[in-house]
């Protein structure tokens, strides 16, 4: 009887942690963020996508080459079919960038030309509190 109980409360636990992290402030920006950019990208708005990205992102890239890779890439993909999302892995530091607040989200997306790829991005929690993407890699 015992065991029973503590299975019961263990898995009380389980369900409440999971509610918390679905309910998570981070995650539901940094997700929105993350879709709000990409319906820039999905409609082939290169310059729209551009100016919502953070400053990495612009500092990285010209409008010009965004513009040409964007182009490129979804000629390579065609449109997108569907999108989910998946994990988000909150993180202080990633390679090639300076320590900070950063977050990558993983979209398990299917484009005309390529069923069953993805998406990362990789967004900063810039100097204004909001989250911005400085990184977008179609896989």
């Amino acid at each position: 009887m015992l065991r029973a109980k503590r299975l019961c409360a263990a898995l009380c636990l389980l369900c409440l942690a999971s509610t918390a992290l679905a309910q998570d402030p981070r995650m539901i920006a940094v997700q929105s963020a993350a879709r709000v950019w990409l319906a820039y990208v999905d409609r082939g708005d290169a310059q729209g996508a551009w100016k919502a990205a953070g400053k990495k992102f612009q500092g990285t890239l010209s409008l010009e080459l965004w513009t040409a890779e964007l182009k490129k890439a979804q000629d390579g993909l065609g449109r997108v079919t569907q999108r989910t999302v998946g994990p988000v892995r909150f993180e202080s530091s990633f390679p090639g960038l300076p320590d900070g607040d950063y977050a990558q989200v993983l979209f398990r997306t299917s484009f005309e030309k390529k069923p069953g790829a993805g998406e990362v991005l990789t967004l900063e929690r810039e100097a204004d509190g909001q989250w911005r993407v400085v990184g977008y890699f179609p896989r």
